[in-house]
């Protein structure tokens, strides 16, 4: 059996010694996002010289708050997109192959209440099948009336005639984008969170560098660089302001956004509302949207919404008439209608729509998931748009573009299709559906150190232990509660109310093991949002 590495430890004293260091990287990213964390990660496996900083943890934003898809995309499909499917299914089974503990394939029933929706949508996810080829996960199955409901128990039985069942992937999307940082480490690369590019560093009007700020001690640090790729999903056009700014001839201009946000709001029950691991997809809805019922680790997701939003919060809160469309759109579809009183967590996410230069941003349903790569005159590299599942792809380009401008020097592609994430290093069988509960199996063939933690055998909730909060600290740059909670345990989007019960025990564990203000005081106040009153 293949050696399974020793974790890299990652000591935030050793993390910022080592960004204190007088050199010059080949490439800067900004921004700890699945499109950033992939960047680095490419980058690094292809033996540059790489650092990564954030603002705040990695995964904060969009990137911890997907509906937990790793999807081709049947609505693209549906928009005529098909060579954004088409990357998607082939990017979606190279996903599931290198992160097996994180994602895994999920099937899903889309039902039929119309005679003719069966054959008209089965169509499309033949179409669908077909794109995938080889890289298929499933057949697609036309359903009738009891099958349909042996796979949905709790759908609304009252005028079903059928479905349609197809695959897609499912996974952890803030555990993976941590793995991805873990895993571009074990590369070189040196990644920090709470670490904020404030500005960026020219030379004879190139950018050659950020000036990054300690956000834990208000600390400078310029660091060097040959390229600067700016990654920071809906808030790319802030640091794009700068670098337009900066190379303004008659002092400050207005650099044109391309970013159009979208809000996408997903509301958490318990998994008595789905009973069982087979998704629900509604295709249309009453305002032509589509509505998922999605089992996660334990508890079911419903969503989700697709509204504007004209500010860029760090923590966006659901509008009244999205929480009041995903209940009443769920209540048309389960036999038993979630109520305000069963919501157990609530999170939104803000999407990076790239939006056409004559766009208002007043409507975002049609604009495509596609990205975009673009390079100032000055040579900052921005990425944005796109999705989780093609973030590797993504990454791609942005280095054969940066190859392309000359800023970095051109490397064989390809280095990461079959690069496995750290805690699947070994090719062990340690998958278990991330449907089920969250817990040891989520940590790969790390498992073996996650138990062998002070604390392991302490449960603090279902799925997670003390030994787990001293391991995130240790290992997998945790500070404070929040990163904790939120996103090496998943418990603030699956319990709000359990997460804040745990908050003071939590951040007196933390503190023990790094010294630093574990904040649960903030956590809570944070978690307060994730409730609905």
């Amino acid at each position: 059996m293949p050696t399974v590495a020793t974790p890299l430890p990652t000591r935030r004293e050793d993390l910022m010694a080592r960004l204190a260091q007088d050199q010059t990287y080949d490439l800067a990213v900004v921004g700890g996002g699945a499109t950033g964390l992939g960047v680095a990660l490419d980058a690094a496996a292809r033996g540059l010289r790489v650092v990564l900083v954030d603002s705040h943890d990695f995964a904060k934003g969009t990137s911890s708050r997907a509906t937990k898809l790793v999807h081709g995309g049947v609505r693209y499909l549906a928009q005529g997109n098909i060579s954004l499917v088409r990357e998607a299914l082939h990017e979606r089974t190279t996903l599931l192959n290198n992160a097996p503990h994180l994602a895994q394939p999920l099937a899903f029933v889309m039902p039929s209440y119309q005679w003719w929706e069966t054959p008209f949508y089965g169509a499309g996810l033949v179409a669908y099948d077909a794109l995938a080829g080889k890289a298929g996960l499933g057949r697609t199955e036309f359903l009738g009336r009891n099958a349909a409901l042996k796979l949905l128990p709790t759908a609304q039985p009252q005028g079903l005639k059928g479905g349609v069942k197809y695959w897609d992937g499912q996974f952890n999307d803030a555990r993976l984008a941590l793995a991805l940082a873990r895993t571009a480490a074990t590369k070189g690369a040196l990644l920090v969170n709470y670490c904020r590019a404030t500005d960026l560093i020219y030379i004879d009007g190139k950018v050659q560098g950020v000036l990054c700020e300690d956000a834990l001690t208000g600390q400078q640090y310029p660091v060097k660089a040959h390229c600067v790729v700016n990654a920071t999903g809906v808030w790319v056009d802030e640091l794009r302001q700068k670098d337009g700014d900066a190379n303004a001839a008659d002092g400050r201009q207005t650099t044109k956004p391309m970013v159009a946000p979208s809000q996408g709001v997903h509301i958490v029950v318990d998994r008595e509302f789905l009973g069982g691991d087979t998704a629900l997809m509604v295709p249309k809805t009453a305002d032509g949207r589509v509505l998922f019922a999605v089992p996660w680790l334990g508890k079911v997701i419903l969503g989700t919404t697709d509204t504007p939003r004209h500010d860029l919060a760090r923590e966006p809160v659901a509008f009244e008439e999205e929480i009041a469309f995903i209940l009443s759109e769920s209540a048309r579809y389960l036999r038993r209608a979630p109520t305000r009183a069963d919501v157990k967590s609530i999170w939104v996410g803000l999407r990076p729509l790239v939006k056409p230069q004559d766009d208002d941003g007043n409507s975002t349903k049609g604009i495509s998931r596609e990205h975009t790569v673009l390079v100032s005159r000055s040579g900052l590299v921005t990425v944005t748009g796109g999705k989780w599942t093609t973030y590797r792809a993504m990454a791609e380009d942005v280095l054969e573009k940066c190859a392309e401008k000359q800023l970095l020097p051109r490397r064989p592609a390809g280095v990461t299709v079959h690069l496995k994430l750290v805690g699947a290093t070994s090719g062990s069988g340690a998958v278990q559906s991330v449907s089920l509960p969250s817990g040891l199996p989520s940590y790969g063939d790390e498992q073996h150190v996650v138990g062998g933690m002070p604390g392991s055998e302490v449960e603090l909730a279902p799925g997670l232990t003390e030994g787990m909060v001293r391991f995130a600290a240790r290992y997998e740059y945790a500070v404070t509660v929040e990163d904790v909670l939120a996103r090496r345990s998943r418990l603030l989007f699956l319990d709000a109310a359990l997460a804040i019960a745990l908050a003071m025990r939590v951040g007196v564990i933390l503190q023990e093991e790094t010294g630093l203000p574990s904040r649960p005081e903030e956590f809570t106040a944070l978690a307060q949002q994730y409730l609905l009153s």
